[in-house]
């Protein structure tokens, strides 16, 4: 009797000691999992902030893993030739370009399909950043609930602008020269069609790029609306990254490759090669006369149109200033930190 109580305590101190290990083992095989994921965890972040500069630490990537770039191009301000430098990098930088194409060429769009356009564009997983592209009025995400993509945009001096317009529709560009315009035959030059006071070269037709800032609100093309163009300022300063000039459009690259390398990385060098600075070029297009200008400098709306120009045209060389160097390189970075306490 004493034997078998003596087996038996020993099988259970056996069963015991077997037990005992494999909770150790199941321990330490977690804590090794959790000291592997802390390595990696460790690793990203210092992927992500891997550079020291005087004190501060430089991401090496963009801090969202999918950003969202959105031009919300202007018509006849260069907008193809710009777009085609994207359309060249998207598979070397690995980004997406996406073309938004809103029926009959309308710049607004309906309620719905604004809070439809808003939810997507913010919630469409690619797995890549993407460049969406569109002539569209500046759209307002978070009113919807969405993440505001990154706004950039490109305006052209207005009056020059129109008249390119003008004779685009008649006489069509080298971009595809064989597609009939709408206008094609009608060769009524824009200083008779001002002269005759045609509809089509009426000054409250310049009304195009303070839209295009303001939005999507009645008011916002109502020619000559002092609001509108307060608030396409606002717009410009708050939610645009960067808006450049046409008659600048090189430094307007620079600039993007300088701050957004994620998508632009090689921009400039392809932009001075030549084969996409200049993709679209309307066929014949006649100066105006100088009655003609001074017809139109007159009106309200040149004068709202050409002093929002030149408020973008101030803060792009501003911006460019502090950007730049004189070569159009990057300027390094202008911050740091210091006195960093406790220690």
């Amino acid at each position: 009797m004493a034997m078998r109580t003596c087996n038996i305590s020993a099988r259970s101190l056996f069963l015991f000691n077997i037990i005992t290990v494999l909770v150790l083992v199941t321990y330490l095989v977690d804590l090794e999992k959790k000291i592997a994921n802390a390595k990696v965890s460790s690793q990203h972040n210092s992927d992500l902030l891997n550079t020291q500069v005087n004190g501060a630490l430089l991401p090496s990537s963009f801090p969202s893993q999918n950003p969202t770039l959105f031009y919300n191009r202007v018509p006849k301000t260069g907008s193809t030739s710009f777009v085609g430098l994207a359309y060249d990098l998207c598979s070397r930088n690995k980004f997406k370009v996406l073309h938004v194409n809103v029926s009959k060429n309308a710049h607004t769009m309906s309620l719905n399909d604004q809070l439809r356009f808003a939810r997507n564009l913010s919630s469409w997983d690619l797995k890549q950043p993407s460049f969406y592209h569109g002539q569209i009025a500046y759209l307002d995400f978070t009113k919807f609930g969405s993440t505001a993509p990154i706004f950039i945009n490109l305006i052209r001096q207005p009056l020059d602008r129109m008249v390119s317009y003008y004779y685009f529709l008649r006489y069509g560009d080298d971009f595809r020269p064989h597609l009939i315009r709408r206008k094609q035959g009608n060769k009524t030059s824009f200083d008779d069609c001002v002269k005759e006071g045609q509809t089509e070269c009426d000054p409250n037709n310049l009304w195009l790029q303070v839209p295009f800032f303001c939005g999507h609100h009645a008011d916002c093309w109502v020619p000559g609306s002092s609001w509108a163009f307060e608030q396409a300022k606002n717009n410009l300063i708050k939610n645009y990254l960067l808006v450049g000039v046409t008659e600048q459009m090189e430094e307007f690259v620079a600039v993007l490759e300088a701050t957004l390398p994620i998508f632009f990385k090689g921009s400039l060098k392809l932009y001075r090669q030549g084969s996409k600075s200049h993709l679209r070029k309307t066929n014949l297009k006649i100066p105006p006369k100088a009655e003609t200008i001074e017809r139109f400098t007159n009106s309200t709306v040149w004068q709202l149109e050409n002093e929002f120009y030149e408020f973008a045209l101030r803060q792009f060389e501003f911006v460019k200033s502090r950007t730049l160097n004189p070569d159009l390189s990057g300027k390094g970075q202008q911050f740091f930190y210091e006195k960093i306490r406790p220690k």
